[in-house]
């Protein structure tokens, strides 16, 4: 059976309640990862202004996430492990919105880095956390749901980017991000119990008996081949790909709209939100889209549309044609980082996750450094193709694992 395309789908089968209910409290996690970043992301400006920090200096403070994000992922891995994905989400879902509230109270570039290690850690271990419990939960429905989650995200980010531009002029940062620590912290505390009362689900063919002594640890192999890790990186490289494609949009999709095509710079400022609205309504129709295709015709349907959207987005002669462009980039994009994600944890458990992950977010990163560097010796529109090229390979990556035995 095709690795990408396993696709088994119980949608006639009637999930347990206690399956239901760890869905709706993980999809809640995932909404609630979105919204306080998004909450954080609004605010840079009045965080540089803030701390007096010149451009580059904020550009190396903000490193501080990544690098906090990149180091902790793995970490994070080998916790799920020996603890469990939930008691690990839920601690990173406590210790994400407490760290949200600090860089309000810095003054310094360097003081503002180093608390945004800690926030990076935290937004890096409940990625990995709760991706490894969604895993496990997509194993035990059966049916491919992980564009699920991914959506809820999307929907978070799009709220709390909303919210936080509504209240920017109302609001100092310190009351704003204080108030996403309270907001984050209450749904946390409603949320978790539902967590903690309930370990990792096993798929129905490996559901031990009802007396069965319970283990924290999500299911993973206990020891992986050469190949499992090979395919995991490859899975991990398609998650590269296509977040490579969202980080080079969001920092650089509306200078492109404004200085290429000469749009308004609220128009430019849509740029963004076209693409992640259309990825958003990507994710939310995954899940059937999976179930009526498979995952390899997703990845390389994916793959193949982003790349024809992006390089109508960066070549477009117009405004309108570049947001049609961007939007069908998002469409595209959608549902491919989801599926290797879960592909790597069906295959490896957390430490997939994570390695998966790390790879992907490290594409994030990537994407805007260069595609600065391709504009400065090229132009902004030739860089941006770089975001249609990887999604090519993305598909053409998808489209050579459509044979490799399945390990799960």
């Amino acid at each position: 059976m095709p690795l990408l395309n396993k696709t088994t789908s119980a949608a006639s089968r009637a999930t347990p309640p206690g399956l239901v209910r760890l869905r709706v409290a993980l999809t809640v996690f995932f909404a609630l990862d979105g919204f306080i970043f998004a909450g954080w992301v609004v605010r840079i400006p009045a965080i540089k202004e803030q701390t007096g920090a010149s451009a580059s200096d904020l550009g190396l403070a903000l490193l501080g996430v990544s690098a906090g994000a990149v180091v902790t992922m793995t970490l994070t891995g080998r916790l799920c492990r020996r603890f469990g994905s939930h008691p690990v989400t839920v601690a990173c879902g406590i210790l994400m919105p407490l760290s949200i509230a600090l860089p309000p109270l810095t003054h310094s570039a360097l003081s503002l880095g180093l608390v945004l290690l800690v926030f990076g850690a935290a937004y890096g271990g409940i990625n990995v956390a709760m991706n490894s419990a969604a895993v496990d939960l997509v194993a035990a429905l059966r049916r491919p749901v992980m564009p699920s989650f991914h959506a809820a995200f999307s929907l978070g980010g799009m709220v709390g980017a909303g919210l936080g531009g509504l209240v920017a002029g109302h609001l100092s940062p310190t009351r704003h991000l204080l108030a996403l620590t309270v907001i984050g912290l209450i749904v946390t505390a409603v949320t978790a119990p539902t967590l903690l009362r309930h370990d990792a689900p096993k798929a129905p063919d490996t559901q031990p008996p009802a007396d069965a002594p319970k283990s924290p640890k999500s299911a993973a192999p206990p020891g992986l081949d050469n190949r499992t890790r090979t395919l995991v990186i490859v899975f991990g490289l398609i998650a590269l790909c296509t977040a490579y494609g969202e980080g080079a949009l969001a920092d650089w999709g509306a200078l492109h709209l404004e200085q290429d095509l000469a749009a308004h710079p609220g128009i430019a400022a849509a740029g963004y939100s076209c693409f992640a609205f259309a990825m958003t309504i990507g994710r939310l129709s995954g899940t059937t889209l999976l179930e009526r295709l498979g995952r390899t015709r997703t990845v390389v349907g994916g793959g193949a549309t982003a790349t024809v959207g992006m390089l109508l987005g960066a070549l477009a002669p117009s405004v309108p044609v570049a947001l049609i462009g961007f939007a069908v980039t998002g469409l595209g994009l959608a549902n491919i980082f989801p599926v290797a994600i879960e592909r790597a944890g069906a295959l490896a458990g957390p430490s997939g996750v994570a390695a998966a992950s790390t790879l992907g977010y490290g594409g994030m990163l990537l994407g805007p450094p260069a595609i600065g560097f391709m504009a400065d010796w090229f132009s902004l529109p030739t860089a941006l193709t770089s975001v249609a090229v990887l999604a090519a390979v993305a598909a053409l990556i998808g489209y050579a694992t459509r044979g490799a035995a399945s390990h799960t």
